[in-house]
């Protein structure tokens, strides 16, 4: 994507633009759940629909099947396919070469506008460029801050995963803690990694890598609980995710420990957790946001010419800490499957 007539601005990470900050009153769309096959949304609306001609936007994204995580992402992204009169096509694949296969079907289809994920940056870097060179406009979120200038991406929304590690090792420290274990479970995956390190890099005490097959909780379970059983110095467990916060409440209730626990991302069931002290606290990096911000800045830049952050900076949704001092203010967004 060319960039050569756009103004070049330095400002460190801008909070989301105004224009697209002000769409977010729109209600959401409920949201399926995720897979391989591509699915279409945005077409069920009755009141407040942009009057723009219709226009089509693919998002492909890494989820694993089952992930609901991933559901939240689509009902923002619903919300904004809503308002704005687009078609959204859905499609997601764990594997870089798959997700990149999908990304080349929505070349394929003509699509007006692309919203990816880079977990895989190297399997995505050829497809994307197709897609650009083919003068479509492609916008990255949720993961690859540190690719998406590099492949010539017009946007970015999402949260600077190392930024976050570093602000999760640093608040460890103010727990008190001394021995953490960091439990990634996709190994290689960028943003997953990117956060261990990050809480590495800050933590004073002892910061273990725990790897684990996340699409078999079972199996998640019981290697959380063999680690707990094997190593008694560990007093806290950091998970990567909110299912994951949740399946390692039961590891520790299993390994008969008083190991603490916190996480990244949040869901109703970690609201739950941190309410009643079973999660300390979680980092939100607001999900939904991404998903509407993603589909919305693709709308804004066909109609308008938009775009947030200047062409230089990532718009940052997080991270933000949830912890018992202000979980009662987001319980009843997260009620609403919006954080």
């Amino acid at each position: 994507m060319d960039r050569s007539s756009r103004p070049r601005s330095r400002g460190i990470f801008p909070v989301v633009a105004a224009a697209a900050a002000a769409v977010l009153l729109v209600a959401g769309c409920s949201s399926g759940s995720g897979g391989k096959k591509a699915e279409e949304s945005g077409n069920d609306v009755s009141a407040g629909k942009a009057d723009t001609p219709r226009m089509t936007v693919a998002m492909i994204t890494h989820a694993a099947p089952g992930d609901t995580f991933w559901d939240t992402i689509r009902k923002g992204a619903q919300a904004a396919a809503a308002k704005d009169n687009v078609k959204l096509i859905y499609s997601s694949d764990p594997s870089g070469p798959n997700q990149s296969n999908l990304v080349q079907n929505a070349i394929d289809q003509k699509v007006d506008g692309i919203a990816v994920t880079l977990a895989k940056p190297d399997a995505m870097k050829a497809v994307v460029a197709k897609a650009e060179k083919a003068g479509i406009p492609v916008v990255g979120f949720n993961t690859g801050v540190q690719d998406w200038k590099k492949q010539g991406l017009v946007e970015y929304f999402g949260q600077d995963e190392s930024i976050a590690g570093e602000a999760f090792g640093r608040r460890l420290n103010e727990a008190g803690a001394k021995h953490t274990v960091c439990v990634i479970m996709e190994q290689g995956q960028v943003a997953l990694e990117a956060r261990c390190a990050g809480v590495k890099k800050t933590f004073q005490g002892n910061t273990e890598i725990l790897y684990v097959n996340g699409t078999d909780m079972p199996s998640v379970r019981a290697t959380i609980t063999a680690k707990l059983k094997q190593d008694n110095s560990i007093d806290y467990v950091t998970t990567l995710g909110a299912p994951f916060a949740m399946t390692a409440i039961q590891s520790i209730a299993d390994a008969g420990t008083k190991t603490k626990l916190a996480t990244f991302d949040l869901n109703k069931d970690a609201v739950g957790a941190i309410r009643s002290g079973k999660i300390q606290w979680a980092i939100d990096q607001q999900p939904y946001l991404q998903g509407y911000l993603s589909v919305d800045s693709l709308w804004l830049y066909k109609t308008n010419g938009n775009y947030s952050g200047g062409g230089e900076a990532p718009v940052l949704t997080g991270p933000a800490f949830v912890d018992k001092t202000n979980v009662d203010k987001i319980a009843q967004f997260a009620a609403k499957g919006t954080r």
